[in-house]
């Protein structure tokens, strides 16, 4: 038993041992952000620390602490386009607006539609969230109804373009979260919507 634990011991320092000895290397860039914000990031290394604050700045991580240089579009491509390539689709929302007191889409709205499609077939397995939304005209019962019956209708079109019913949330949330702020019981046109996610 006592040579098994000692055994066990040596083992175990000698492979913390060879972890400390090991080469540290590695490589970060600071990639353009797709909106075209200013965006920066520091990477520290055995106590020392470079910042990166622009895109295609970079750093390779070594035993001597973190290198700056500048990278490429076309280095990164070459060596982390397989990576790249495998990021999930991120979340995008829409927003569609409704004619006052009806389910019925204003005709803005349904140009956008095309779009909502376009974007879950993006997708292998989407998870679709919609919420409706109401302005302040009318009691919160008939704004309850009138949002989830917004939501609903959308959620029904969505099923019968193709989307699975199970990948589809719709909720109602009347005049609760109105996008305007308004007195009560006055109807604003950006209240009457349903705000559609899709990840």
């Amino acid at each position: 038993m006592i040579r098994h634990l000692v055994r066990a011991l040596l083992l175990a320092a000698v492979a913390a041992m060879v972890a400390s000895c090991a080469i540290q290397s590695g490589t970060v860039v600071l990639l353009p952000d797709k909106d075209g914000k200013d965006t920066a990031l520091t990477v520290t290394q055995r106590g020392t620390k470079v910042t990166l604050a622009e895109p295609y700045a970079g750093t390779k991580l070594t035993n001597e602490g973190p290198k700056a240089y500048r990278s490429s579009q076309e280095e990164v491509q070459a060596e982390f386009g397989d990576a790249l390539a495998a990021r999930p689709v991120g979340p995008v929302q829409f927003t569609l607006y409704f004619v006052e007191g009806k389910d019925e889409l204003t005709d803005e709205s349904k140009q956008v539609v095309n779009t909502v499609f376009v974007e879950i077939a993006k997708r292998p397995v989407p998870d679709v969230l919609v919420i409706g939304h109401t302005d302040a005209v009318g009691t919160d019962q008939l704004n309850d109804k009138l949002s989830r019956d917004r939501a609903d209708f959308i959620r029904a079109g969505l099923i019968q373009s193709g989307i699975a019913p199970e990948n589809i949330v719709a909720i109602g949330r009347g005049k609760r979260e109105l996008f305007v702020p308004t007195a009560d019981g006055v109807a604003h046109p950006r209240n009457r919507r349903v705000e559609i996610v899709v990840r």
